[in-house]
C-alpha cells in the first residue's frame, strides 16, 4: 500500500491526510470545492509548523510531507489508483452510504474501503458495496497527528486479510491499532458518550455546575479534560448524533440524550466550532469562561 485517497478535508480528514503524508504515503485529498481543500492544506502546513517549534520534526520533513500530498475535487480521477480510500465525512449515515456508493465504483476492486466513523454500523456501510469483505473501520482520535490510538472496526464480512492489513498500516503510521467487532459506538464511544451524557444530566438537574462538573473529574479521576469541556470540542450535535446511534442500536433507555442536550444543539449551541457550548469561546478556544446560560 502506497497510494491513499482520504475523503474529506475538515478536522479529522486533514488530519489523517497529514499522518499518511508525513510517513513516506503518496495521499490525496478529496473534497468537493477548492475552498474546503485550501482549509485543509493550510491546517495541515500550519500543524507542520506548530511540529517544527516543538523540535518534532525539521523543515526538510515538513517540504517532504507536503510533496507528499496533492487535492483533488474529482473524487472519480482521485481514487482510479488508490490502495486505501479512507473517508472522512461529516458523522451522517445517508451521507457516508452515498459516500461509500461512489467510492465502490470509483476504487479499483483491490482497494481498501476503510471509513473514520465514530459509531456508525461498518456492516450497513459496507452493505452498498460489492466488497464487503474489504470494508473497515479506521475510527483515528482527535488531534490526529497527536493521538495514538486507532480504533480497527470488523464489520460482519471484514476479512482477516483486511483486519491484518489495515492494523499493520496503522502500526507504520506510528499509531496503537486496536481490533474491536461492529456494534454501536464500537468500543470508544459506547464508554465515552454514556459518560458525557450522565455529566450533562447532572449539570441539567442541578447537582453542580459547569467548573464544578469538570474539576472534580479532572482532578479526582485523573482526566485531562472534564467532560462538558471535552464535549465542546467534540461538537455537541457530534455528541448527539453518536447518542442517537446507541439508543436506537440497543433500544436501552439507558443512552437517551438528555433534553438539555437536545436543546442546545436546536439552538446552535454546539461547542467550541460554534464559539458556545458549555464554555464561551468569544474569546479563543483555550477559554475556561462558562457559557452565560450556565454562569
Amino acid at each position: 500500500m502506497q497510494k491513499i485517497a482520504v475523503i474529506g478535508a475538515g478536522t479529522m480528514g486533514n488530519g489523517i491526510a497529514h499522518v499518511f503524508a508525513q510517513n513516506d504515503f503518496e495521499v490525496n485529498l478529496v473534497d468537493i470545492s477548492d475552498e474546503a481543500l485550501d482549509r485543509g492544506l493550510q491546517t495541515i502546513t500550519k500543524n507542520l509548523d506548530r511540529m517544527i517549534k516543538k523540535g518534532a520534526i525539521d523543515e526538510a520533513k515538513k517540504e517532504a510531507t507536503l510533496k507528499n500530498l496533492s487535492a483533488s475535487t474529482d473524487m472519480a480521477l482521485a481514487l482510479e489508483d488508490a490502495d486505501l480510500v479512507v473517508e472522512a465525512a461529516t458523522e451522517n449515515v445517508d451521507l457516508k452510504l452515498k459516500i461509500f456508493a461512489n467510492m465502490d465504483s470509483y476504487a479499483k476492486p483491490e482497494a481498501i474501503l476503510a471509513s473514520n466513523t465514530s459509531s456508525i454500523s461498518l456492516t450497513q456501510i459496507a452493505a452498498v458495496t460489492s466488497r464487503p469483505d474489504k470494508v473497515i473501520g479506521m475510527h483515528f482520535m482527535n488531534p490526529v497527528p497527536v493521538m495514538k490510538l486507532v480504533e480497527v472496526i470488523r464489520g460482519y464480512a471484514t476479512s482477516d486479510e483486511t483486519t491484518k492489513t489495515i492494523m499493520e498500516l496503522s502500526e507504520k503510521l506510528g499509531k496503537v491499532p486496536t481490533e474491536c467487532n461492529d456494534y454501536p459506538g464500537f468500543v470508544s464511544n459506547r464508554i465515552l458518550m454514556p459518560m458525557i451524557n450522565e455529566a450533562i444530566i447532572t449539570l441539567f438537574e442541578g447537582v453542580a455546575g459547569v467548573k464544578e462538573i469538570d474539576t472534580i473529574m479532572k482532578l479526582g479521576m485523573a482526566h485531562p479534560m472534564g467532560p462538558l469541556k471535552l464535549a465542546d470540542f467534540i461538537g455537541l450535535d457530534v455528541c448527539l448524533s453518536i447518542l442517537n446511534v446507541l439508543y436506537e442500536g440497543f433500544g436501552n433507555p439507558k443512552y437517551a440524550p438528555c433534553p438539555l442536550l437536545v436543546n442546545m444543539v436546536r439552538a446552535g449551541k454546539l461547542g467550541a466550532k460554534s464559539g458556545e457550548g458549555f464554555y464561551d469561546y468569544s474569546e479563543g478556544p483555550k477559554s475556561e469562561t462558562v457559557s452565560p446560560q450556565f454562569s
